[in-house]
C-alpha cells in the first residue's frame, strides 16, 4: 500500500512539474520579445536567406535538409541563451517543425515554458512583422562561433 501511495505521488508531482508549450499569434510574440524572451529560429540556412529573420533571433538549424536532427548537439548551442529554466521562442518557416523542437524542449530537454510560433515566419511577413537580412547575423555568429 505504501508503495501505491508513493507512485501515485510521484506520478502527480511529474504533472504539475511538467513543462509547457504554448502556441503563440503574432501579437504574442511581439510581446514576449519586448519582454527579453529568447527567439530561436530553427530554419535552415537557405530560408533564412529567402525570407529574412525577426531581429533578434538566434539562428540554429535543428533538421537538415534530409530531416534529421542532432538534438544534443543543437541544445549544446543554444544553452548559452535560452536557459531551462526561462521561457524560449522558437520560429520556423510555417510552425510545423516548431512544434516537434517544442515538445522536445519541453518533455525530453527540460525546459519550462517553449512558446511556439504557430504561423511561423511566414505569418509573421503576412502580418506584417518586421524582418531584417539573415546575411549580417550569420556573418557575425560565425566570427563568434554561436551558430
Amino acid at each position: 500500500m505504501r508503495h501505491a501511495i508513493l507512485a501515485c505521488s510521484l506520478a502527480l508531482c511529474s504533472l504539475f512539474a511538467r513543462a509547457e508549450v504554448i502556441d503563440i499569434d503574432n501579437a504574442q510574440l511581439r510581446k514576449l520579445m519586448q519582454d527579453g524572451v529568447p527567439v530561436i529560429d530553427i530554419r535552415l540556412q537557405s530560408e533564412w536567406e529567402e525570407t529574412g529573420i525577426v531581429a533578434g533571433s538566434k539562428l540554429h538549424t535543428f533538421f537538415d535538409e534530409r530531416g534529421r536532427a542532432d538534438p544534443a548537439a543543437w541544445l549544446s548551442q543554444v544553452k548559452p541563451y535560452a536557459r531551462q529554466d526561462q521561457p524560449v521562442i522558437v520560429i520556423c518557416r510555417t510552425g510545423n517543425r516548431t512544434k516537434a523542437v517544442s515538445q522536445f524542449m519541453s518533455q525530453q530537454a527540460g525546459y519550462a515554458t517553449v512558446y511556439n510560433v504557430k504561423a511561423g515566419i511566414k505569418g509573421w511577413i503576412r502580418d506584417s512583422g518586421p524582418v531584417v537580412p539573415a546575411a549580417p547575423v550569420l556573418a557575425a555568429c560565425r566570427a563568434d562561433r554561436t551558430c
